[in-house]
């Protein structure tokens, strides 16, 4: 499956919406030739809906990071949102959840970008003692 990028603006932050598959090859070619045009067009503040994205590999986690990068080196910022189970896992097991801002949903997303505005973050730890209720059963 193939990725879809969806574009949008809120507020003076780049919104994009990924559905499919963010994983080794085509897909993080894609995002990444995407994430450039951006750059070069000076939206460096963009935050990721997620909701879509049915398959994210260590490829794809390794794309965000060089995602996160390039957009700090350039002023900006990333921020994740509406995240599937699967990638939080991902994350937690790359030890990588505290890297990646991570929010519920695109206004909290958003509001990390103004310093004045109270900001609601993803509970991880939330996350994983769930996981670990889970298991325990």
């Amino acid at each position: 499956m193939s990725l879809e990028i969806t574009i949008g603006e809120r507020e003076g932050i780049g919104i994009l919406g990924l559905n499919g598959h963010l994983t080794f090859g085509k897909e993080d070619l894609e995002f990444r030739s995407e994430l450039d045009r951006l750059v070069q067009a000076g939206k460096t503040r963009l935050v990721l809906n997620l909701g879509h994205l049915h398959k994210l590999d260590t490829t794809g986690l390794g794309t965000l990071l060089f995602a996160l990068a390039k957009l700090r080196k350039t002023g900006g910022n990333l921020a994740l949102f509406n995240l599937r189970p699967s990638h939080i896992e991902l994350l937690t097991e790359a030890k990588l959840e505290t890297v990646l801002e991570i929010f519920h949903d695109e206004q909290d997303a958003i509001d990390s970008f103004f310093p004045d505005r109270k900001l609601k973050r993803y509970d991880i730890l939330q996350f994983v003692e769930s996981k670990r209720r889970q298991t325990a059963w």
